[in-house]
């Protein structure tokens, strides 16, 4: 089959392409910027196309001669995000009748019964999507999956950082409520099976949940045991509202606010499946759907051995491929700060590199870490995403990925890596580093900090944190030239007659 899917750059999305590929499907992505699947494993085996879900762009060719269209994308952390996915929905149903496409496969959320869905904007918003899809000329296959249990996932990482770090918890009460969680595994094999196991009448939604039913706190013990940890002691207290339930997650988890909020308004409902009908179609495996316990082992040995394929923060939320870049000839548009400072360095520009392109994340930022917690902190107290998203992978990095409050916006490999800060401030701002060879052949590592202010209050901020440059950036540059001379480069291979 030929396959669209959009929300490539996700955490689901980005683990379903390779899998389609493997199942000998034609992949192409709908994706607002192509460079962020540039360096992918698989980016050479699937066809990109740029385009906008939300504001109807691309969505014609990308459709052309496609059989099925999986809509991944979500708005969830956005402003108004229920607008902007009832819009960007209507806008792939009408592209999918116009283009002849033979099924939509979506991805969406557990409904609750009754007007309980009324308490809860992302489940409402989710449903309202799936009845958009049921209800356009094309036959659509919802799948309803409550928590997503893998390494990496929203869910999963709100769960593994609030057991692992409170002992002792004051729980809100929904912590009570019965929920059925699904291991990532299972969902992407029902995506996949969705590409050629449904009849073209078939035009409905399907519960999708593991054999395990649990409440939240039921969640929290398990992964506990399974971690190692001891028992947690759990205080539900009823005045804790989900708001405030989702502060304390926005606090304690590296989800920000406006993720966590949404995630915790959608546990006050019960999540169970109320039909397993998805298995006359996708016949559950010959041992059985993977249960919560070793769908949390499988996570954390992802996450031990490295090895976490996509993760939440995969998706951009705050900046757009239209913002402009350090390297454009005018790209600043008015005035723009910058902080450039370079040390040389005994090591070679591999070893170097090797330093700059695990920076971040458990390797921290080589400088003052009290000053660059408190600035993680202070942005995660005005609703950012702070230091705690870490990095994927603490060696291997590539366009598109998150690292602390930074994004990838540009790697060339063995010479530059541009991050693009996602912190809150009143501007934008970019860190280049690269490591360079001067005429006389000697390393240097070269550091660039630049920062475009929006209004009088840009100037105000720059002009306050500029006097801490010296300590933190001046420290970083020296500390990373240093740091290369330790890293062990693989010995070079030998001459054999």
């Amino acid at each position: 089959m030929r396959c669209l899917v959009t929300g490539a750059t996700g955490y689901v999305g980005g683990r379903l392409v390779p899998r389609l590929l493997a199942a000998g499907h034609e992949v192409r992505c709908l994706t607002r910027d192509p460079r962020r699947l540039r360096d992918v494993p698989w980016a050479d085996r699937v066809e990109i196309v740029p385009g906008d879900v939300a504001e109807d762009e691309g969505l014609a060719e990308a459709m052309r001669g496609v059989e099925v269209a999986y809509y991944l994308v979500h708005a969830l952390g956005q402003e108004s995000f229920e607008d902007v996915d009832r819009l960007s929905a209507l806008n792939f149903a009408i592209a999918c009748e116009r283009a002849g496409v033979e099924r939509i496969v979506y991805l969406g959320g557990p409904v609750p019964p009754g007007s309980a869905i009324r308490a809860s904007a992302h489940l409402r918003s989710r449903g309202e999507v799936g009845d958009i899809f049921l209800r356009c000329a094309v036959p659509a296959t919802v799948l309803r999956a409550a928590v997503i249990i893998g390494s990496g996932s929203a869910s999963f990482e709100m769960l593994r950082y609030l057991t692992e770090r409170l002992p002792v918890m004051v729980t809100p009460a929904w912590v009570r409520n019965r929920i059925q969680p699904i291991a990532i595994r299972d969902v992407l094999r029902y995506l996949v099976a969705a590409a050629t196991v449904f009849p073209p009448p078939v035009n409905r939604a399907f519960d999708i949940g593991g054999p395990d039913v649990l409440t939240y706190a039921g969640l929290m013990q398990r992964y506990a045991r399974i971690a190692g940890l001891r028992r947690r002691v759990l205080l539900p207290v009823r005045v804790l509202t989900p708001r405030l339930s989702s502060y304390w997650v926005g606090l304690v988890t590296p989800v920000p606010n406006r993720i966590a909020r949404p995630l915790v308004g959608s546990l006050i409902h019960e999540a169970v499946c109320t039909e397993h009908d998805i298995a006359a179609y996708v016949p559950d495996p010959h041992d059985g759907l993977t249960g919560f316990d070793t769908a949390v082992s499988l996570a954390l040995r992802r996450i031990r051995d490295a090895d976490v394929e996509t993760r939440w923060s995969g998706a951009m939320l705050h900046s757009a491929p239209s913002d402009p870049l350090p390297s454009d000839p005018a790209w600043s548009g008015g005035s723009a700060y910058r902080d450039e400072r370079a040390h040389y360095t005994r090591a070679s520009p591999e070893q170097l590199w090797h330093v700059i392109e695990s920076i971040g994340g458990e390797h921290g930022w080589y400088s003052s870490r009290l000053a660059w917690s408190l600035r993680g902190g202070v942005d995660r107290l005005f609703g950012g995403v702070g230091l705690r998203r870490g990095r994927r992978d603490p060696q291997r990095i590539y366009a598109g990925e998150a690292v602390d409050f930074w994004r990838v916006e540009e790697i060339v490999p063995g010479e530059l890596l541009r991050l693009r800060a996602e912190m809150k401030m009143p501007g934008r701002a970019w860190l280049e580093l690269r490591a360079a060879v001067d005429e006389q052949d000697r390393t240097v590592y070269e550091q660039v900090l630049v920062f475009v202010p929006r209004g009088l209050a840009g100037h105000v901020y720059w002009r306050s944190v500029a006097p801490l440059h010296g300590l933190v950036f001046g420290r970083m540059a020296r500390n990373i030239a240093r740091a290369a001379l330790s890293v062990r480069t693989a010995p070079q291979p030998t001459a054999r007659s």
